[in-house]
């Protein structure tokens, strides 16, 4: 803001020019970019795909990339995303997770600790990669621990001590829902369950694994909303970055 307005005073800069630079948010009409998010909350705005069409993507996108951010689309289909790599071909597809990313700089400095990603069955890997995807795009070191459900709980007891040492948990499962709870009471930190609405008929399209994880009994998970990878891996984030004091 300092520099902005010496310009002004200088005459390096019009007044116009300067409102611009200093507005809050992009008003494109059928959207308003938040470009002081990052400042308010750490992150820039992320890009929610599913609903928009790929004019306004791409228009939002450009917006937020104009201002050297990084660009995190979520929930965009392989038709969507193949016409908007045609026009930005810089950015990444990861078709499980359905992401979109880019990063306007590189990472600075290797970082310390990682979120485990834990998933309960191959069915479910659509939100684990949706989070694993997202997680990393956040700036956080992510590990894998995948097809570790408990109907053989033997693969899950073999990857307890990796588990152990990672900073928080995100585990993700449908059916009934259970690993959350069997991961809590491994683990001394905490546990962001998310439900999938992975599952036959009574599972009510994961409403049960998300009641069974609301109902834990094991201390320290919180719950995020059916098939929602990319809310459990931001509270993560938050989580990650306290422990770590990581600035991006």
């Amino acid at each position: 803001m300092e520099e902005i307005l010496k310009k002004v005073q200088d005459g390096l800069l019009s007044i116009e020019d300067a409102k611009i630079a200093l507005a809050t948010y992009e008003d494109l009409g059928f959207a308003k970019v938040d470009h002081h998010r990052e400042k308010r909350q750490g992150f820039p705005e992320v890009i929610y795909g599913e609903g928009k069409t790929v004019e306004q993507i791409i228009s939002i996108l450009q917006a937020i990339k104009a201002k050297q951010n990084d660009v995190l689309i979520t929930r965009i289909s392989q038709d969507k995303a193949d016409k908007i790599l045609e026009i930005h071909p810089e950015l990444t597809y990861h078709d499980i997770a359905q992401i979109l990313v880019w990063k306007a700089k590189a990472e600075k400095e290797e970082k310390e600790g990682y979120i485990a990603i834990i998933c309960a069955g191959t069915s479910d890997l659509s939100v684990a990669e949706e989070a694993a995807i997202t997680a990393e795009a956040l700036g956080s070191n992510v590990r894998r621990f995948y097809d570790v459900g408990v109907a053989g709980i033997h693969r899950l007891l073999d990857q307890a001590q990796a588990i152990r040492e990672a900073t928080v948990s995100v585990v993700i499962a449908g059916m009934e829902g259970a690993l959350p709870s069997v991961v809590g009471g491994l683990v001394s930190h905490p546990v962001i369950a998310v439900p999938t609405s992975v599952g036959y008929g009574a599972n009510f399209q994961g409403l049960s694994a998300l009641l069974t994880m609301l109902n834990s009994c094991a201390s320290g998970i919180s719950v995020v909303n059916i098939d929602n990878g990319f809310g459990g891996a931001y509270n993560a984030v938050l989580i990650d970055r306290l422990a770590y004091g990581k600035e991006r």
